[in-house]
């Protein structure tokens, strides 16, 4: 297998704060560290960056913005020390795109995905992170078990019910999901992809699907391509992890090898599934075929297995 050495570090993964685990629940400690001359906020507004400049960098706050943002803010959650610095995520959500661009400094809102091509790894992976964990606050206003207010702890890394009779502690929850390139056992070498529903045509990626109750991963991996292509698979064998908080999603890549080579596809998430050769591929993308999204794991399970050879 390719050395994943060799491969650029999976967008949104890798990212360079110190979370500082072991100081964030003291709250005198998230007081200080939010009031210290050199804090830094990344405000967001409905998941989305707020940006400035020709380069529509997402806005990151310091100085005299800082009081005004966190006043008018839901938060402030704590990311993580850059170099000794603090790193607040806030999330102005409940104002007017207007008041919220206007109050930032910035010029638009922007997703994350549409700016990964403009942004280092490093601030990609913060970027999500703060989208994630400010999306997990908005919605976990409330208890699940009782419906009473929550009330955020632990720099915004817990929300413990505000009923003194249940008193649960809520934690961001991630949702794993598994996503594999599934090639055969026989030579020449093949690759199954897939066109799913709403895709263009010719549009392939690899099979991908969330990991249920009770199912280990390599599990999920044979439900998975058995209930949308209808081909058995027998070896798995894992390959990478990205995070991805679109909302909470966390991908976890393998390679499989299918036992069996008939192709049904499901007809409800797939609506075309076909081998691919490496020759067939490389023909594929010469023709304008995309080999993966940019910033997503796919990349890396296809590119990878082209370079092992023909």
């Amino acid at each position: 297998m390719t050395d994943l050495q060799l491969v650029p570090r999976l967008t949104y993964c890798g990212g360079e704060l110190d979370r500082a685990g072991d100081r964030r629940a003291d709250p005198l400690w998230i007081e200080a560290a939010l009031s210290a001359p050199d804090v830094r906020l990344i405000p967001m507004w409905r998941d989305q960056c707020l940006t400035a400049g020709t380069s529509q960098a997402p806005v990151v706050l310091t100085g005299a913005r800082v009081d005004a943002v966190r006043q008018a803010a839901v938060g402030p959650v704590f990311l993580g020390l850059d170099g000794g610095a603090a790193v607040f995520a806030v999330d102005l959500s409940a104002l007017a795109e207007s008041e919220a661009l206007g109050l930032a400094g910035a010029e638009r809102v922007l997703d994350v995905r549409a700016l990964v091509g403009l942004l280092s790894p490093g601030e990609a992976a913060m970027a999500a992170y703060a989208r994630g964990i400010l999306h997990w606050n908005r919605h976990q206003g409330f208890c699940g078990s009782c419906g009473a207010a929550t009330v955020s702890r632990n720099g915004g890394h817990l929300r413990v019910c505000a009923d003194a009779g249940c008193g649960r502690l809520l934690f961001p929850r991630i949702e794993p999901a598994v996503i594999m390139l599934v090639e055969s056992a026989d030579t020449p070498r093949r690759c199954l992809l897939a066109r799913h529903r709403g895709s263009a045509v010719g549009g392939y990626s690899t099979l991908a699907g969330f990991v249920e109750i009770g199912e280990s991963l390599e599990d999920a991996v044979r439900r998975e391509v058995a209930e949308e292509a209808g081909v058995p698979v027998g070896s798995v064998t894992y390959v990478a992890s990205q995070a991805w908080p679109f909302p909470a999603g966390l991908m976890l890549g393998f390679r499989a090898t299918a036992t069996a080579y008939t192709v049904t596809v499901d007809g409800q998430e797939l609506v075309e599934a076909r081998w691919f050769t490496r020759a067939e591929l490389r023909a594929h993308a010469a023709a304008g075929g995309r080999l993966g999204n940019e910033d997503s794991i796919d990349r890396l399970l296809l590119h990878s297995w082209l370079e092992e050879g023909d």
